[in-house]
């Protein structure tokens, strides 16, 4: 395939020698005439492992060459590939000058053109700069319409410096966020003898997707230093601890936990992070990490409250009220919360858990239930078919399968707030809102 690329820094020179040694005709395009000649000359612009023999082996063979004239690397191409700098600005967004000014020129060079082109942007952008200032400013400059006369993908790199030409070859995952079959098909191509899961998505999901990346690397940095910092404080080997919490797979370094949705609660997780960052207080620890998570927490119930709210009813159901579906337990259920914020504002409340009815009725349940939450067990109701003749809003509030078939049955005139995802796709006809989708 025939593949120029914009922007012979990290990203660019790692993909264009990499592409290169796959086979393709690549063309990197440069404004700087020293690293335009750097490449021409075999020689590599940057400082990186391996790449400097695989440009001098790719630039011998005549399949990469470089140059400053953007019209002959668009004129003999099939697809461009941007990699140019998305620099900070002083208040954190991005300087995006350099994005723009590429747009502009190959939107100029693609209305020269009669075949179809691909326009692939690998340089990492936030979510919407595709949609509205990427494919406007190519069309403007084209005079052509994006996924009808040319095409535009997202094509986020998952490279780290240091080890980019071994994660080139195996990456992660390959994201491609396309606005037509067309030219996710011609993108798709590119990486079709990577080892690699392939997910095509939509543009705005495979932009927001290499943020989720960079800011969960970020996360998991401070975490672990702030848990190295608190095994120091106590006399113990930060790195024994680290090194025995990521060998569980199930449930530490995996998918678990990780849908977004409702606050956490029970009787485990707020305790013993109360009780681990009361500890650190104590050791005059500064813990900014591991304090926010209970705030976050809170805040995500005041999301959760405020989408109730905003449905404009008084008389509000809730199904399912227990922590997690499956269990009768109430310990610092956010649903509960939800339930004694909505009281105290004078909503008209119903609740439906089948788990909390049976429990009720005997054990540590029915203590809990008569003795903190007396004024909430009063508005248990017996069915579902009780909620629904009460409510105008319908709250989900844990993921019991028999909701889902019931949601499914009612009508349009009942509002339904689920903070556990029910659905994946729910009924349009539903008068529906989801938390996080």
């Amino acid at each position: 395939m025939r593949i120029s690329i914009f922007g012979l820094g990290y990203v660019g020179t790692v993909s264009a020698g990499c592409l290169a040694k796959e086979g393709h005709e690549v063309t990197g395009v440069d404004p700087n005439d020293v690293k335009v000649a750097m490449i021409n000359q075999g020689k590599t612009p940057i400082i990186e492992a391996d790449i400097g023999d695989i440009i001098k082996s790719v630039v011998k063979t005549g399949r990469l060459k470089a140059t400053q004239v953007m019209s002959s690397a668009i004129d003999k191409t099939d697809i461009s590939i941007v990699c140019v700098g998305t620099p900070s600005q002083l208040n954190g967004n991005l300087n995006l000058k350099y994005i723009r000014r590429v747009c502009e020129e190959i939107g100029l060079e693609i209305k020269k053109k009669n075949e179809w082109h691909v326009v692939v942007i690998r340089s990492t952008i936030l979510p919407g700069t595709m949609r509205h200032i990427v494919i406007p400013i190519l069309e403007e400059h084209s005079g052509k319409q994006a996924g009808k006369d040319f095409g535009v993908c997202n094509n986020p790199e998952f490279l780290r410096e240091g080890t980019a030409v071994y994660d080139f070859y195996h990456p992660p995952k390959t994201v491609i966020g396309e606005t037509d079959k067309k030219s996710g098909d011609a993108v798709a191509a590119i990486y079709e003898k990577m080892e690699a899961p392939l997910i095509r998505t939509d543009v705005d999901v495979a932009e927001m997707v290499k943020y989720v990346d960079n800011v969960w690397h970020a996360l998991k940095v401070g975490f672990a230093n702030e848990i190295g910092n608190v095994c120091k404080s106590l006399g113990i080997d930060g790195h024994q601890v680290m090194d025995i919490f990521v060998k569980d797979t199930k449930l530490n370094i995996s998918p678990s936990y990780m849908k977004p949705g409702f606050a956490f609660g029970g009787s485990c997780l707020p305790k013993d992070l109360r009780a681990l960052t009361y500890r650190g207080k104590r050791l005059d620890l500064e813990l900014p990490i591991l304090n926010a998570i209970l705030h976050s927490n809170d805040l995500q119930i005041t999301r959760g409250l405020n989408m109730v709210i905003a449905k404009g009813n008084w008389k509000i159901g809730i199904l399912g009220f227990s922590f997690k579906a499956g269990t009768d337990d109430l310990r610092e259920s956010p649903v509960v919360e939800l339930t004694e914020r909505l009281i105290g504002k004078g909503y008209d409340v119903r609740l439906f858990d089948k788990n909390v009815n049976l429990a009720s009725l005997t054990g540590t349940n029915k203590d809990y239930i008569l003795n903190h939450i007396p004024h909430i067990s009063k508005l248990m109701v017996k069915s579902m078919e009780d909620i629904l003749s009460h409510a105008e809003t319908i709250v989900i509030g844990n993921n019991d399968k028999q909701f889902r078939a019931f949601i499914e049955k009612i009508g349009e005139d009942k509002a339904v707030v689920d903070l556990v995802r029910i659905f994946d796709k729910p009924p349009a006809r539903l008068n529906y809102n989801g938390i996080c989708w």
